[in-house]
């Protein structure tokens, strides 16, 4: 097997790309909108309300108060970066969690989606699914080389999503920082750019209505879809 870190891969024709628009992204099973206090908070309080455990790898949260989580909402709505993002569920009609950009480096290239929390309802869905399908989309349609997914490396479900949703494992920073009084490592996942058009084809087809029956249930899983495509897998979902 060539050794792939040989030689210096000189890049031709690419630029970086401009930071992503504050504009909504519409699927068939969800909507993105920029996050904002008046029209999401109570929508997403409601939704995650007596679920702390949605939480738990967050920096902040929980809320005990509507007023509470709107005053946090305050502080990160039409942030650069962190740029966040409301998740709408078109099937349930309702709005139910919020996800990001977020190291945004157009120089390199390179940009992360985290601060996902996905309300109960919306976990396990369509809509979930298509809400990182449209913002990985949208990235390298803009022109960007390289998109992250970090999690705290005790986070398994997070650890199986991304691998589900294509990412690649790259491998734990140990004592990468502390949240809410507890060491952190970090998982690093990633998809580039050259890998996207298989994986582009692999959402199109997991979320093609022929994909599911009339209950709902799918017929080949995504996480079949990406196999072939990834770079490497997560070794600990194996033990």
């Amino acid at each position: 097997m060539s050794n792939p870190y040989r030689h210096r891969e000189t890049i031709e024709g690419w630029s970086p790309p401009p930071r992503p628009a504050a504009a909504p992204m519409n699927g068939r099973y969800c909507l993105l909108e920029p996050l904002r206090t008046g029209r999401h908070a109570a929508a997403l309080f409601d939704a995650y309300h007596g679920n702390d455990a949605v939480w738990d790898y967050l920096p902040y949260g929980p809320f005990s108060s509507l007023e509470h989580y709107a005053e946090w909402l305050r502080s990160v709505e039409g942030l650069d970066d962190p740029s966040f993002y409301a998740i709408h569920d078109n099937d349930a009609g309702r709005w139910g969690g919020v996800a990001a950009y977020l190291r945004i480096t157009p120089q390199a290239g390179s940009i992360e989606v985290g601060h996902i929390n996905l309300a109960p309802a919306l976990q396990g869905t369509r809509a979930a699914t298509e809400a990182i399908y449209l913002m990985m989309r949208h990235a390298f349609e803009a022109g960007y080389r390289r998109f992250e997914w970090k999690c705290d490396a005790l986070n398994m479900g997070s650890r199986r999503a991304a691998q589900r949703l294509g990412f690649s494992y790259e491998g734990v920073f140990r004592q990468a920082t502390v949240v809410k009084g507890h060491n952190r490592d970090t998982a690093w996942f990633a998809m580039i750019d050259k890998e996207w058009p298989a994986l582009q084809t692999a959402f199109d087809t997991w979320l093609d209505p022929d994909n599911f029956a009339a209950d709902g249930q799918q017929k080949t899983r995504l996480s079949d879809l990406t196999k072939p495509v990834r770079f490497a897998d997560d070794p600990a979902l194996a033990l």
